[in-house]
């Protein structure tokens, strides 16, 4: 003990119940305020893990929806792509159908072309046998014994009928020209008139009077060198020369020129018997 402690005056005074709990609540109130500094502190602090837990959220609904972006892109341009195949298909089909067209147009055109050939041709075997009728009808008004008949005809000097068979068949392959009496041409009554000739007889040149310039046979009772004609006796429009075995030789037309056939292939309408 201090050697001044019996003295009062000297004593360290006591500390009272009071004065002991306000430093105690003192105490209580700084560390309760530290406490909530602390934890605000704390909740501070931990604000940066409370985003950044958010962020995988936010992440995968991005990529939700450039996803779906994605989606809609690729549709469209699937879209786009089966659209331009279409207009390609259709552009396609436009041009085969007009190619089709015209290839159409370019065959009616020649059908038709050749159908206008077909009809020269035959209007212009009609204007050759019109022209030697009228050829005939002059003949006959200027002449006196060709319409007369056989009586123009000069009796054969020589030949036979083996020899205008002979050279009418010689003549096969030759072409028919209107009015035309050879070498390389002939048309029908030029034909016979030119193997006749080759034996002596002189025969009319046209076939109106060729068809009366000899005795009328019946075709049942034909020989080789007899003259067919086609159409009436004095009028008729074709002649030919009967070669034996049922054919006939003639200059028939442009298309087939000079040909051998069968009196089938165009039967005749008579005969005449010259030699």
């Amino acid at each position: 003990m201090s050697h001044t402690a019996h003295i009062r005056s000297h004593r360290k005074p006591r500390r009272s119940a009071s004065t002991i709990a306000m430093r105690t609540g003192v105490a209580g109130g700084v560390l309760s305020t530290l406490a909530v500094a602390g934890a605000s502190g704390s909740a501070t602090a931990a604000e940066p893990v409370t985003q950044t837990l958010e962020l995988p959220t936010l992440t995968a609904d991005l990529a939700a929806q450039v996803a779906h972006s994605a989606d809609v892109t690729q549709q469209a341009a699937s879209s786009y792509e089966l659209r331009a195949e279409r207009d390609a298909a259709a552009a396609k089909a436009a041009k085969q159908a007009k190619a089709d067209l015209a290839e159409a147009k370019k065959k009616a055109a020649e059908e038709k072309k050749k159908a206008e050939e077909a009809a020269r041709k035959t209007a212009a075997e009609r204007a050759s046998r019109t022209a030697e009728r009228t050829t005939l009808s002059a003949s006959s008004d200027t002449g006196s014994a060709e319409s007369a008949g056989s009586s123009s005809v000069a009796p054969p000097s020589s030949g036979s009928a083996a020899a205008i068979v002979s050279f009418v068949q010689a003549q096969v392959g030759k072409a028919y020209v209107s009015g035309a009496t050879g070498p390389s041409a002939y048309d029908c009554s030029g034909l016979v008139q030119a193997a006749f000739n080759q034996v002596g007889i002189s025969l009319p040149r046209v076939s109106q009077a060729q068809s009366t310039a000899g005795t009328q046979v019946g075709l049942d009772n034909l020989q080789p060198g007899d003259i067919l004609y086609w159409g009436g006796a004095g009028s008729a429009y074709h002649v030919g020369v009967y070669v034996g075995d049922g054919m006939f030789v003639g200059a028939q037309n442009s298309s087939t020129g000079v040909v051998e056939k069968p009196l089938s292939y165009d039967p005749p309408s008579g005969a005449v018997r010259v030699l």
